[in-house]
């Protein structure tokens, strides 16, 4: 099956208000820029964002924040996103901060049609007990605050119940793509990619690299096409548009 469409446009059209988006990329790196580009244009809101961050330097997720069309992040970093922060703390979305392990294992657990498994991270602290704040009420109180999970015992060691996160659809970069939606990430890219594709009903992954079907080497290929329904091939323009977060240099 051939699943290339024609635009970025076109692979998000059905993206509507209210829906719910896993987005890969690792601060910087293999963040699908152009599907969010195009998610922006279409000028969908109210949306419902599962990332390791949520965007940083103006790019990727951050056009959606800054456009106040994200009503809640689930994710592990805010990091430098001064606008991230500042929404958060004044209570204009709701975030639910997850340990970074935890939020990778939820998405692959989602794909894989885990619903619920048990870890070690997070027992002991509000992860576990509830009371971390997931909305502020811009007066510098908790509006909403996270709820209890379940702690079970296992071998005279305590784990904590988290459930597998799935959502309407999912945004992904892949270095090399064929048309059947066969997916290589390159290093950094790999962290988040292929867990976020996993986890959205409607995966539509932008590749910087097309190729036929039988040119990728099946050992090599990190995502299976049946993860992914949609297909777009960046231009060599939109493919080199990688940014530094910081650069530095040697004396």
């Amino acid at each position: 099956m051939d699943k290339v469409v024609a635009s970025a446009e076109e692979a998000v059209a059905d993206v509507r208000d209210g829906a719910s988006l896993a987005v890969g990329g690792f601060g910087l790196c293999g963040v699908p820029n152009t599907l969010i580009q195009a998610v922006y244009d279409s000028g969908v809101t109210d949306l419902s964002v599962v990332s390791n961050n949520c965007g940083a330097m103006e790019s990727g997720l951050a056009i959606l924040l800054a456009a106040h069309r994200i009503r809640r992040v689930t994710g592990s970093y805010i990091g430098a996103n001064k606008e991230f922060a500042r929404q958060y703390l004044a209570g204009e979305i709701e975030v639910e901060m997850i340990p970074q392990g935890t939020l990778a294992e939820r998405l692959r657990a989602g794909g894989a049609g885990i619903p619920a498994f048990y870890t070690p991270a997070g027992v002991g602290t509000q992860v576990a007990a509830g009371g971390l704040p997931w909305r502020y009420d811009g007066a510098g109180g908790v509006a909403v605050a996270s709820p209890p999970k379940e702690v079970r015992e296992f071998d005279g060691v305590e784990y904590v119940l988290e459930r597998g996160i799935t959502t309407d659809f999912a945004l992904v970069r892949a270095a090399k793509g064929d048309r059947h939606g066969n997916l290589v990430f390159a290093k950094s890219a790999r962290n988040f990619n292929p867990l976020a594709a996993m986890a959205g009903r409607i995966t539509v992954a932008e590749v910087e690299e097309l190729v036929e079907p039988g040119e990728l080497d099946p050992d090599g290929v990190h995502l299976p096409g049946v993860f992914v329904r949609r297909v777009v091939a960046l231009t060599p323009e939109q493919a080199g548009d990688k940014k530094i977060e910081k650069r530095t240099v040697r004396a």
